[in-house]
């Protein structure tokens, strides 16, 4: 995987494989279905219980996202950095660990 600086913003990039990029494509999909079918359910006064069910099912599935990519950043990003020298990559990964923890 290939990780590049944008000339225009100075922020990171990085090229995913194609699918690399379905995969979690897939994930976050499915999580803006299950999101919109909350919203109608709020619109058709669904009962609370069935609401907050369904809520608890997108964060599952974002969490799965989240560890999908946690997992690719992991075999590529930080891999390849740690192997280039570049040591701030541990500290950058360490940050995003706290940030995922809250």
């Amino acid at each position: 995987m290939e990780t590049t600086v944008c000339p225009h913003c100075g922020k990171r990039k990085k090229k995913r494989t194609p699918e690399e990029q379905k995969a979690l494509l897939k994930r976050l999909r499915m999580a803006e279905g299950q999101l919109r079918g909350i919203q109608a359910m709020v619109e058709n006064d669904a009962y609370c219980p069935d609401i907050l069910i369904q809520v608890s099912a997108v964060s599952a599935a974002l969490n799965s996202f989240n560890r999908e990519l946690l997992a690719c950043h992991i075999r590529s990003c930080v891999s390849d950095d740690i192997r280039a020298g570049n040591d701030e990559a541990i500290d950058e990964f360490v940050k995003v660990l706290q940030k995922l923890m809250k």
